[in-house]
């Protein structure tokens, strides 16, 4: 749903989370990484980030986030990063709530910096535009810009390289096993395909690829084939990135329906597929309300 305003200080500001319905790993780089064809998703899992200003010029995380030491958040280097940029001497209080799982494969880091880069351009009034806030965001990890841009995507490179792909309404059942993944970690692995051919879009949209890191992933935690095996009763699913989570296509029914059996051990999530993020959507709005009181002015 479209939000009737575009939130300032202290709102709540949306981080969603994405799948990646194929990943393929082309080659490695000369600089180490990894040359890629993915396909990315968002849903309407959300994070959720609120602003407060600060005179002082700090950047400080006003809660804790288990397992990310602060040196290490991306919501703090976001806002530094943007600071350094715009020469912006005010700093500012950042509350981050939790709800897409850490190490899943989801995007949940990513996500947040960019609402960050997003939301901070929008409160001190920088104006920098997507460009400039998507080329911020792939010094802070590859999957960034996708969020800045707040649509589904097709994306080269890295993953940094994007074009808009309009995905037919999909809904999803989203599961967490019991474990972590390191993308480092399966991205060094000597058992991940690094020859994929490349695709076409059209090649994605007549029903073609697959995920190159679900072997690795697999081998290396085994509760996340048993959570492949378990969806796999009920359709066809795959894995998100380099995991943990793995989805299923399905209605929201059926999503519910299986939550309502899901393994205690697990974690799992009925999601709807959007075209346009909340992110987006927030910002768009805001725009379109600036747009038309500019034209009533000079009525």
């Amino acid at each position: 749903m479209i939000p009737d305003r575009t939130p300032g200080w202290g709102d709540a500001w949306p981080a969603p989370a994405k799948l990646n319905l194929m990943l393929h790993v082309l080659g490695r780089r000369a600089d180490g990484y990894h040359e890629l064809q993915t396909v990315f998703r968002l849903i309407d899992l959300c994070d959720e980030l609120r602003f407060t200003p600060r005179r002082d010029g700090q950047v400080c995380r006003a809660n804790d986030v288990p397992g990310v030491p602060v040196a290490e958040d991306l919501c703090v280097r976001a806002a530094e990063l943007l600071r350094a940029h715009a020469g912006v001497r005010e700093g500012v209080d950042i509350t981050l709530r939790k709800r897409i799982p850490m190490q899943g494969g989801l995007g949940g880091g990513s996500s947040d910096a960019a609402t960050v880069l997003c939301a901070l351009d929008h409160l001190w009034a920088l104006g920098l535009g997507d460009t400039a806030l998507m080329s911020l965001g792939v010094q802070l990890g590859a999957d960034v810009p996708v969020f800045v841009a707040g649509r589904n995507a097709w994306a080269e490179g890295v993953g940094d390289r994007l074009v808009p792909l309009e995905l037919p309404p999909a809904d999803y059942l989203v599961v967490q096993p019991d474990c972590a993944v390191s993308t480092a970690e399966i991205f060094r692995a000597d058992d991940l395909t690094r020859s994929t051919p490349p695709l076409t879009i059209n090649d994605f949209l007549t029903g073609k690829g697959h995920n190159d890191c679900t072997t690795p992933v697999v081998r290396r935690h085994p509760e996340v084939g048993e959570a492949l095996d378990w969806l796999g009763q009920h359709g066809q699913p795959r894995l998100s990135g380099t995991g943990a989570c793995v989805f299923l296509p399905c209605t929201l029914a059926q999503a519910r329906a299986l939550l309502a059996v899901l393994p205690a051990r697990w974690r799992g999530w009925a999601v709807r597929g959007l075209s346009l993020s909340p992110l987006r959507a927030c910002l768009e709005h805001g725009q379109a309300r600036q747009e038309a009181g500019k034209g009533t002015a000079g009525v």
